[in-house]
């Protein structure tokens, strides 16, 4: 017997970005939901604190906006980067449609403190803190509730008409609910760690390309959050060259940080993210729907985890809050989510597959890359740094909130999609070049380029 049992419209599992957006979005429409979240607080370091216009449009829309940009943040107008000797632009969101032109770089435990004080502010939303999900109620072949261990060693029920996986990559829900996932291999892993950072040091979000490594710096005001990109499963190889050998790679991508490398003292400064790629086949079953990570894990490559998570919040409450009010929850209501969404997620997952593969090419070259004439031209292209910032920071398929603010009219809108497009062509043409014009490739390594090109319509 559960030491309590509790009833509620909808059950969210996990208080990250998606199941706290989607809490206050049910909430604010009167639908009685409970959001679980197995830790005490949301401070967690190195989770991803890139805001993007398409995120900023929905707060706008909900008017938070001005309240969310009191919180301490940095604004990325434009991103860029050093490829070997050679110093390029890369997305400009001055541009984009929306109310902000930036990425606002926020710690994701303020956003999410922000969204818990918000939906607080409504009586249907109820937010239970240290409540570790640890199974489902099924009755038949329906979900009917969620199982969780809260303090005290106390089980708690919670049954509900709807249960929302939003508890990530390792998610519980998904497990339990035995649906299947389909990984995509990545050929790298990110380690995180912070670095002091001086006045006059250089802004370079999209990281310093050199040496076989990749360099990422986030400006975080007084620190760079910092992240090495190296190949996976080699975390290991690497603890065993040492500190200093960790340190002198760092300084051979960025010797303006020769000063700061005393600052990384110990391992544990340094936080290893295993990334995944991956995406259910179907999201979910009666009774249970599957968003954000704990549907498609993305990997960190430009940032949009985060972004895509908040839109499948938007698109769940849109289409599922009459549906919850009326207690009717269907197969074809849940199915509608995964239509609507499946899409921007394969094609995005499409093109951070791309980019891995330009990663990987990366690897292979130790020494000092030069970097070809081919990247030059296309980085001087007009319209393309525009075009990579919509693409980057609204992406596919942005989602607004029924019944908030209107959003402004989005002239041209058709035209950014396409110039979109046009940009990811000349970003494939590149990396293709890139990869050939400083890697080592056999006659059987470009056909099977080529069989890859022909099989990316398998993703979309």
């Amino acid at each position: 017997m559960p030491d309590e049992a509790l009833k509620t419209s909808c059950c969210v599992v996990g208080g990250g970005p998606a199941g706290m957006m989607l809490g206050y979005l049910l909430a604010r429409a009167g639908v009685q939901v409970t959001v679980l979240e197995k830790h005490h607080d949301f401070l967690r370091d190195f989770r991803g604190d890139t805001v993007h216009p398409s995120t900023l449009e929905i707060l706008y829309e909900l008017e938070l906006l001005d309240d969310f940009l009191r919180l301490p943040h940095q604004k990325i107008i434009a991103a860029g980067g050093v490829i070997g000797d050679f110093v390029f632009k890369g997305p400009d969101f001055r541009h984009v449609p929306g109310h902000c032109k930036f990425v606002a770089l926020t710690p994701q435990w303020d956003f999410l403190d922000f969204l818990a004080d918000r939906a607080k502010r409504f009586p249907a939303f109820h937010l239970r803190m240290q409540h570790e999900a640890v199974d489902l109620i099924t009755e038949g072949s329906r979900i009917t509730g969620v199982v969780a261990h809260a303090p005290g060693e106390r089980t708690v029920q919670i049954a509900a008409d709807l249960v929302v996986g939003c508890d990530g990559r390792y998610s519980t829900t998904r497990t339990a609910g035995q649906l299947a996932v389909r990984e995509f291999g990545v050929p790298f892993d990110v380690l995180w760690f912070r670095l002091s950072r001086k006045p006059g040091d250089p802004d370079q979000v999209l990281g310093n390309v050199n040496y076989g490594k990749m360099l990422i710096l986030l400006n975080r005001g007084d620190y760079f959050q910092a992240g090495l990109i190296i190949r996976k499963g080699s975390f290991d190889e690497i603890k065993e060259r040492g500190l200093d050998g960790f340190r002198s790679s760092i300084v051979q991508m960025a010797p303006y940080l020769q000063d700061r490398g005393e600052e990384l003292r110990d391992w544990e400064q340094i936080k290893l993210l295993t990334v995944q790629l991956n995406r259910l086949n179907r999201w979910y079953r009666p009774g249970l729907l599957c968003i954000g990570d704990a549907a498609h894990a993305m990997s960190p490559v430009g940032g949009v985890g985060i972004n895509l998570a908040i839109q499948d919040a938007v698109a769940t409450s849109n289409l599922l809050i009459q549906p919850l009010l009326d207690r009717r929850v269907t197969e074809t209501d849940l199915a509608a989510v995964q239509k609507r969404r499946e899409f921007p997620t394969r094609v995005t997952q499409a093109a951070q597959v791309g980019l891995h593969r330009l990663i990987a090419g990366v690897f292979k070259n130790p020494g000092p890359l030069k970097a070809p004439g081919t990247l030059k031209i296309v980085t001087r292209m007009p319209g393309v740094h525009r075009a990579l910032g919509h693409a980057v920071g609204i992406g596919v398929r942005p989602e607004h909130v029924q019944g908030a603010r209107p959003a402004p009219a989005r002239k041209g809108a058709a035209a950014a999609i396409v110039a979109g497009v046009a940009a990811g062509v000349a970003v494939a043409i590149l990396a293709v070049r890139l990869l050939q014009s400083n890697c080592t490739f056999t006659n059987a390594w470009s056909r099977k380029l080529s069989a890859r090109k022909r099989s990316f319509t398998g993703w979309l």
